[in-house]
């Protein structure tokens, strides 16, 4: 009785705050009603934060669930693996790989998918099955394909949606590949960011259809964008609102460490300068998604130390060139030290200061044309491109 009231009580409050923020519209009020988060969330999460990107201390509703009521009807996302599985245990592993996404985002991206009764939708990301179950109580169970790359995963989610009874086509596989025994689809979702539209998405797509997708580029920030699919196997749209998913399985990218790059003692081969951009300033989540729009194979790194300062590392992904900018409190202006054949401290510069001449501007002012050639981030309007630094 008490678990029953719980879960009425957090549910309303969870509508509430989520209709208040404007993610749950009245079209999907009477699905979010009919299938309640908790049916698909497992008893050790770990709770996040609403930025998406830090995970707290697992909960178990064995050992406190209420703790664990609360913690499913709050506005966060919930890990629920780590490691693609080979942690165990209540602590935090070293990478979260599936999650119970936040509801914020899962009904944002709901309403930019525009799918009504009848569309044919294909999901990329299976995960606890949450987002499936919505989609098969609003679009029906046949309407509703999903893949999931882990067998686990796919296997309790599969478990988890025949007690809600809902039967979506699960498939264990390659997400970037699709489904395509069921195309064309009338809408793509993917619960899981990239950095490349898989082609086989928008051949998959009939000519008008939608995909919706959290896209972010190698340096950082993410966005989810929303692409209209056209007759010449093309897709573009604008970016809808800011995101922070884990990656496509298959598009990770392996990220060596600071070491790699150093041919000798410090500075090694670098050059020193000074810069009076500070570091803060480019570690904004819309400032590092116009920057790594322009600067490719390119990320950062921060090594943190004891008195607050630190040390921004910027590395490309070829292995051939670095950056550091050193940030410590009151100053106004920072050593840098760069090497290799790219400037890559003055690329992300040039790139922050062309984001700033045209102030700062959000992600719904940007948007993504996708041809076979790759994708090409613009500003404003597809005829207005940003400006590759790499």
């Amino acid at each position: 009785m008490i678990e029953q009231q719980d879960a009425e009580a957090g549910r309303a409050r969870l509508a509430s705050a989520l209709i208040a923020n404007g993610s749950l519209t009245s079209d999907w009020l009477s699905t979010y009603d009919a299938v309640p988060r908790h049916w698909f969330v497992p008893a050790l999460v770990w709770p996040g934060n609403g930025d998406g990107v830090r995970q707290g201390d697992a909960v178990n509703r064995h050992a406190d669930p209420a703790d664990w009521w609360r913690a499913v009807y709050s506005d966060v996302p919930l890990t629920t693996q780590w490691d693609d599985g080979d942690h165990t245990g209540e602590g935090r592993g070293t990478t979260p790989t599936s999650s119970n996404s936040m509801p914020t985002m899962v009904f944002s991206m709901l309403a930019a998918l525009d799918a009504e009764p009848g569309d044919r939708v294909l999901e990329i990301g299976t995960g606890t099955g949450w987002n499936a179950a919505l989609l098969s109580h609003r679009l029906g169970s046949g309407n509703v394909v999903s893949v999931e790359v882990d067998g686990d995963n796919a296997a309790e989610a599969q478990l988890r949606l025949k007690r809600a009874r809902y039967s979506p086509t699960l498939v264990v596989g390659d997400g970037a590949v699709g489904h395509p025994p069921r195309a064309p689809y009338d809408r793509v979702i993917a619960t899981c960011s990239v950095g490349r539209i898989p082609s086989a998405w928008i051949k998959q797509t009939r000519p008008g259809g939608l995909i919706v997708a959290p896209w972010g580029p190698e340096y950082g920030g993410e966005a989810v964008v929303r692409l209209t699919v056209g007759d010449d196997g093309t897709a573009s749209g604008r970016f809808v609102g800011s995101s922070a998913f884990m990656r496509l399985r298959q598009q990770r990218a392996a990220r060596p460490g600071s070491l790699n790059y150093l041919s000798g003692p410090w500075p090694a081969d670098g050059t020193a300068s000074v810069t009076d951009l500070s570091p803060e300033d480019v570690g904004d989540w819309a400032a590092m998604f116009a920057i790594g729009a322009q600067v490719p194979g390119a990320f950062p790194l921060v090594e943190r130390y004891g008195d607050g300062s630190y040390t921004l590392w910027l590395h490309d992904t070829a292995v051939t060139s670095w950056a550091t900018v050193d940030w410590e409190p009151g100053r106004t202006a920072y050593e840098v030290v760069q090497s290799g054949p790219r400037s890559l401290w003055d690329e992300v510069r040039s790139a922050w200061r062309w984001w700033d001449d045209r102030g700062r501007p959000g992600f719904e002012r940007f948007g993504l044309t996708v041809t076979p050639d790759g994708g090409t981030v613009w500003l404003d309007s597809p005829d207005n491109p940003v400006p590759c630094r790499g």
